[in-house]
């Protein structure tokens, strides 16, 4: 079973730019970020598949990229141009299998899930 655990998170203003990192115990995986505002429901925001093909959700096209490292164990989700509207508990998930349908992840898709790390943008 893999383990997960997020860092990055923090406080920003509108306009500027977070990096989450997700450090994975195995890299055997297919990887995602999900966020959770409250009140909501947990939605997908990245995945990236074992054949590094990567799908996004509507609301973040152009502004975030999901990204592995060489060894594949750590995922990162580089996020510019930020907005209040992206304030939310950020979680790693992954899943097992190589290949990830178009679109963005599905919360119901992933099995295994982090902590979470928190990105609050100020206006």
């Amino acid at each position: 079973q893999v383990r997960l655990v997020e860092s990055g998170g923090g406080s920003v203003q509108a306009g500027g730019s977070l990096r989450l990192s997700c450090g994975a115990s195995e890299s055997r995986y297919i990887m995602a970020w999900f966020r959770q505002a409250p009140g909501k429901e947990r939605e997908g925001v990245a995945v990236i598949d074992r054949l590094a093909r990567t799908g996004y959700a509507d609301s973040v096209k152009g502004r975030f990229t999901i990204s592995k490292d060489n060894a594949k164990t750590t995922l990162y989700l580089q996020m510019n141009s930020l907005k209040p509207e992206d304030t939310a508990m950020y979680y790693c998930a992954a899943r097992d299998g190589v290949w990830y349908r178009q679109g963005p992840p599905v919360t119901t898709d992933f099995g295994y899930w982090g902590q979470g790390t928190q990105v609050t943008v100020s206006s």
